[in-house]
């Protein structure tokens, strides 16, 4: 394997396991785009999904071109036909975890007791999303209970909007999201109290600031009416806005040595990435990343870019190994015909 450093207690791939050049782990817009571009690479392929995607509860994927406002299960089932289309497989389940093979590649262990071997992974398992503990508000999450403008401003513009507070960032997103409605509130909450400047800056966009902690949500036929604060009032607002601690999915990767790092943005800490260079490679040979595993800021059209540009690289990285074993296995023939 390009780039192995040596033989590990790790045995070679058994018997019953089938050798796929790369299997992903992962089926969302990252996952799928990587396995139908390697499929039509004629590359053997496995993705490994749980069927469980994030986006799940939205009603619908927002900024990709030409899909606009698609169902994320409509676009996740369209991209399985795909890749199946090209003879990439499929199977339901979730990788516990991957260790390296003696002779290069990698075995990763299923949640039902199997397990598969790779010449490539591409990791494109996606984020946790750390909500506040706010009672009511994660049964929310997704409809109404939002975090990105771009994903979902459209949808709530001109409405009543809550953005609760839990760190510095609140008046940056409180200014951000004022773009979609004239009627935008800061929700102190237990976040710092915002400067004189930041002050300023939210009056002069008529973003009011509420003081006081949320401690519950109100609904209205199951979709968010208000904030309920700890000394009883009740605030109106039909959506409202969150800054969740972001975890990328890659516990299964700690045998292979491969750890989450931080991601920050503006100064402040979004969460824990996988960290890769630009096609999605990671510190350990023959492992790529895609996605939110490795950008806790994408969006799904980033995502499913990302998950094309790794294929093309591990498309890549596959030919250069190919090629190397073909100039030894010619070098040694002709070494036979000279004896």
């Amino acid at each position: 394997m390009t780039g192995y450093d040596g033989p590990s207690a790790v045995p070679p791939v058994r018997d019953a396991e089938r050798l796929y050049d790369v299997v992903v782990v992962g089926g969302g817009a990252a996952g799928l785009s990587g396995a139908l571009t390697l499929a039509r690479a004629r590359r053997s392929v496995l993705v490994v999904d749980s069927g469980r995607p994030r986006n799940a509860p939205a009603a619908g994927v927002h900024g990709y071109l030409g899909l606009d406002g698609t169902p994320p299960l409509e676009l996740t089932a369209a991209g399985r036909a795909e890749v199946l289309r090209y003879g990439g497989e499929i199977t339901a389940g979730t990788v516990t975890a991957a260790e390296r093979l003696t002779a290069g590649g990698f075995r990763l262990s299923l949640d039902d007791g199997t397990a598969v071997a790779a010449g490539r992974l591409l990791v494109a398992t996606g984020l946790a999303d750390g909500l506040p503990g706010v009672p009511g508000l994660a049964e929310l999450w997704g409809r109404d209970v939002l975090h990105c403008p771009y994903c979902h401003g459209w949808e709530v513009r001109d409405l009543p909007i809550g953005v609760l507070s839990t760190g510095p960032a609140a008046v940056r997103q409180a200014l951000l999201w004022r773009q979609w409605s004239a009627d935008v509130m800061l929700l102190r909450h237990i976040g710092p109290e915002p400067g004189d400047r930041e002050y300023e800056r939210l009056a002069a966009r008529g973003v009011a600031v509420v003081d006081g902690e949320v401690t519950g949500l109100e609904t209205s036929g199951g979709r968010l009416a208000g904030v309920r604060l700890a000394g009883g009032r009740t605030v109106p607002c039909r959506a409202l806005v969150v800054a969740p601690r972001f975890t990328a999915r890659a516990g299964f990767l700690a045998g292979l040595g491969l750890e989450t790092a931080e991601q920050t943005a503006g100064g402040h800490v979004l969460g824990e990435r996988v960290a890769a260079d630009a096609t999605g490679a990671t510190a350990v040979p023959g492992v790529w990343v895609a996605g939110d595993v490795a950008d806790l800021a994408g969006k799904v059209v980033g995502a499913a870019a990302a998950g094309v540009s790794a294929a093309a690289a591990i498309n890549a990285d596959l030919v250069e190994e190919e090629t190397a074993r073909a100039v030894a296995a010619r070098a040694g023939l002709g070494r036979e015909v000279l004896r």
